[in-house]
């Protein structure tokens, strides 16, 4: 018998005793449905956050002065090793750097400002930023209403600013139309609103919600002094280049800097993308711990499907004798018990995946704001998994089969 005909009688096999072979089926989809979705959901999760992370500025590093750690731990206490970055260091570093990237010049100016307008304020925990036409490429932010500002109003420092979704929401009842072109007030100084900030979120102790962007040149006239530190900001469109930007970087800040050949950087590159290298080291314990799970459940579906194909072949004592009378070979025998046993464990294996990757990509959607995809290397994976599960239960039923005499078998009732 070729392997047609062979899948074909299994089929007839399952047909014969079907409630025994669909709760067998049931156990293995379970299973493989469990391994697939969890990490198809963890995949979708990381290409989410990944995507995310690009939007945020994922592809991005900073330049920052060195920094020294007392105390031999992560947690210790940090000492700046590094001169500050000027103002004046920092322009000529966007302008000298040539690398395909958008360079941003920025100061926190401060963090504990109060935004007024007309009769409504916030509270004083609104974090000022100065800052040049790139930055809101290179950290991800976008305009929801209105616009950015221009080349003009950043070599000016014209009192223009855009606001944060908060400020809008407490100032302007959480109307954007109606802050475009109103006035706010800072302190003492006025700014014409001419945008307004997409919700962001927080992150880690940065609401970028709650803050207001004005031209880098007024944050220099009204926030600079002597020890003020600017932040240099690299936005890189293709993450592959990461590297060659970032040795460019070093290499045009060191004669910034007038740093000799052979003597230390006073100044550090930290890359955005940590985060996500993080994520995923994270994910491997929880990737190894699904798939440990997964074969455990699979454990129980192959001693069920080797439980179902032993009674197979006590019930078909008999008909194994007439094939064997009329001249079926041992191997025959095998081969058709043991494709029956792969066929029940595949079919198992391919509603486990199906239903693995609908829960995987709506854990993945609903729960975790997630991207929908396809993981073939999931689905290649179980099918494996389901392919040598199917040999393992049936190889030992399918031998017994085998070995039957034939005589003892015409004679069983």
């Amino acid at each position: 018998m070729n392997l047609f005909e062979n899948i074909k009688l299994a089929f007839t096999a399952i047909r014969t005793n079907f409630l025994r072979s669909m709760i067998t089926v049931m156990i293995i989809a379970v299973g493989i449905g469990a391994l697939v979705g969890i990490l198809a959901a963890l995949d979708g999760i990381l290409l989410s956050l990944s995507s995310n992370l690009s939007d945020m500025g994922a592809n991005s590093f900073n330049i920052e002065p060195s920094y020294q750690d007392l105390g031999g731990s992560r947690r210790g206490r940090r000492v700046k090793k590094g001169d500050v970055i000027s103002f004046d260091q920092a322009m000529k570093f966007k302008k000298r750097y040539e690398f395909p990237a958008s360079v941003s010049v920025s100061i926190a100016c401060t963090s504990l400002a109060t935004v007024k307008h007309k009769d409504k304020k916030t509270n004083p925990n609104v974090t000022v930023y100065a800052c040049d036409n790139e930055y809101l490429d290179t950290r991800g932010l976008k305009i929801e209403k209105g616009r950015s500002f221009s080349e003009s109003e950043i070599l000016n420092g014209d009192h223009k600013v855009i606001l944060g979704k908060e400020i809008v929401d407490v100032l302007f009842n959480e109307n954007p139309d109606r802050a475009l072109g109103k006035t706010i007030s800072n302190g003492n100084v006025k700014y014409k609103v001419i945008g307004v900030l997409e919700k962001k979120g927080s992150s880690m102790s940065t609401n970028e919600d709650r803050m207001i962007l004005i031209p880098i040149s007024n944050g220099v006239r009204y926030y600079d002094r002597k020890y003020s530190n600017y932040n240099v900001s690299v936005g890189v469109s293709d993450a592959t280049k990461m590297d060659d930007a970032e040795a460019e970087a070093i290499g045009v800040f060191r004669n910034i800097r007038g740093l000799r050949a052979g003597q230390e950087n006073d100044f550090e590159m930290f890359k955005s993308d940590g985060l996500m290298d993080i994520l995923k080291e994270n994910t491997v314990t929880i990737r190894w711990a699904t798939i440990f799970i997964g074969l455990a459940t699979l454990l129980g579906a192959a001693i069920g499907l080797m439980n179902i194909m032993l009674v197979s072949v006590t019930e078909r004592t008999r008909e194994i004798g007439i094939c064997k009378a009329i001249g079926a070979s041992r191997n025959h025998i095998l081969i058709q018990f043991l494709t029956e046993a792969v066929v029940i464990s595949l079919i198992g294996g391919l509603l486990g995946i199906i239903f693995g990757i609908f829960m995987g990509n709506t854990v993945a959607i609903l729960l975790f704001d997630g991207s929908a995809f396809v993981p073939w290397a999931w689905m290649f994976l179980g099918i494996v998994i389901c392919f040598i599960v199917g040999v393992f239960s049936g190889f030992y039923p399918a031998m017994k089969a085998s070995a039957l005499d034939p005589i003892e078998s015409l004679r069983y009732e």
